[in-house]
């Protein structure tokens, strides 16, 4: 099955300086970079329409353009619109929104909206990329991998968040602890969380299907399915997102605010156990997108 052709592009660093590409391709194949400046992107989807085509148009626009090779070590890749200042961005999400969760019904139309519960996972340069180690506190009583879309916005000079696209992640926490507890929910979501790179162009997804496989010592440990998209939901985007923004503290001027909509049921629910030193791959296969990451138990130093 040929997937969808998607409206792509990143950011990266390219010999220490910011760059935009388009599209995702295959290693090894040629790459155009155009070089944008710190914030420029951002202003863009403010400024724009934030169409595809306007989007492109206002990047390419007199922009310095390089060639390399895809797969390249000189280029960096980076979380989609990610502030070069930290604090920035905020990355947070929302829980239980699925109609699994919800006797398989959807929220009713109309009405008062009764929001979903919401948790602030950190800053955006707290976000791990595909690779990279997703660190966890040492001695969790039961970690879960949430398969997830997370919905990129950015703040203009007045505060009005302004919808780029969307891309993935894996939102790692300690669930054997919000079970425990409720009330430990924060502590719960103390685990790094991974992000694609990619961004994509449009409206929230409304079918993401894919697959998720926990290898150990080099041998599959568990796998199994996930479904996040849109019309897996019991709340609607639209009514979450203006719940979200009804808030000021994530309306400061030229804020980014990374969303996460919620996971499917996930391999804590089957009864397995991530343990360290684990790794999760995550296929996204409605979109093309897969990514990777090991989980490392770790321990501070204690306080002098």
């Amino acid at each position: 099955m040929s997937l969808p052709t998607l409206p792509t592009l990143f950011e990266a660093l390219y010999r220490g300086e910011r760059h935009v590409g388009f599209g995702r391709p295959e290693p090894g194949t040629p790459q155009t970079l155009y070089r944008v400046p710190e914030g420029r992107l951002a202003e863009i989807f403010v400024t724009t329409d934030g169409s595809p085509g306007a989007v492109r148009a206002a990047v390419t626009e007199g922009a310095e353009e390089v060639t390399v090779t895809a797969g390249d070590p000189e280029v960096r890749l980076l979380p989609p619109l990610l502030p070069a200042r930290s604090g920035a961005a905020l990355l947070s999400g929302f829980m239980g929104t699925h109609k699994k969760k919800w006797g398989g019904a959807s929220a009713p139309e109309g009405g008062e909206f009764e929001p979903p519960k919401w948790f602030f996972k950190g800053f955006g340069d707290w976000v791990r990329l595909p690779g990279e180690t997703l660190n966890v506190p040492a001695n969790p009583i039961a970690l879960i991998e949430e398969p997830e879309v997370a919905l990129v916005y950015v703040n203009d000079e007045d505060g009005n968040p302004h919808y780029a696209g969307y891309t993935f992640g894996n939102d790692l926490c300690d669930i054997g602890l919000h079970r425990k507890d409720p009330g430990y929910n924060p502590y719960c979501k103390l685990c790094d969380t991974a992000l694609t790179p990619w961004l994509f162009l449009g409206e929230p997804p409304r079918t993401v299907t894919g697959r998720v496989t926990i290898t150990r010592d080099g041998a599959t440990a568990w796998e199994g399915s996930f479904d996040c998209g849109d019309d897996a939901l019991y709340f609607r985007i639209r009514d979450m997102a203006a719940h979200l923004f009804s808030f000021p503290a994530v309306r400061r001027p030229g804020l980014v605010n990374y969303v996460l909509l919620g996971a499917d049921e996930a391999s804590f629910h089957d009864g397995f156990r991530i343990a360290d030193g684990d790794r999760i791959a995550i296929d996204v296969k409605s979109h093309g997108v897969a990514f990777e990451n090991p989980v490392a138990y770790v321990s501070p130093p204690p306080l002098g």
